[in-house]
């Protein structure tokens, strides 16, 4: 399988676990992958716009994640923080999901 516009597989859908994110890196990149309740996968930033911790050793909670820290949640859907402490958004990369294959790009082409 080709890494088709910065596209790299990053797990197997079927060993995702519900609410329970998982941490990779994609060209030194930290991303946390997230299979939320319903079956949809979000990649969003690993590291926290405020404490720079892991974001993948939070919870999660719907579409938000929380910063295990001091309790920032952000949204999977646009990185957005839903309140104090963090005040910045994290970036949030695209998601494929093709058979069994999760994959994910952090390439930012318009």
């Amino acid at each position: 399988m080709s890494a088709e516009a910065g596209f790299v597989r990053v797990a197997a859908l079927s060993e995702l676990e519900e609410d329970t994110p998982k941490r990779v890196e994609i060209d030194s990149t930290p991303v946390s992958v997230v299979r939320v309740e319903g079956g949809e996968v979000f990649a969003i930033y690993d590291i926290c716009s405020h404490a720079h911790v892991s974001l993948s050793e939070g919870e999660v909670e719907g579409c938000q994640i929380e910063c295990w820290l001091h309790g920032s949640s952000f949204d999977l859907r646009t990185g957005k923080p839903s309140g104090p402490p963090a005040t910045l958004p994290v970036p949030v990369y695209p998601v494929k999901i093709e058979g069994d294959d999760v994959l994910v790009s952090v390439t930012q082409e318009s």
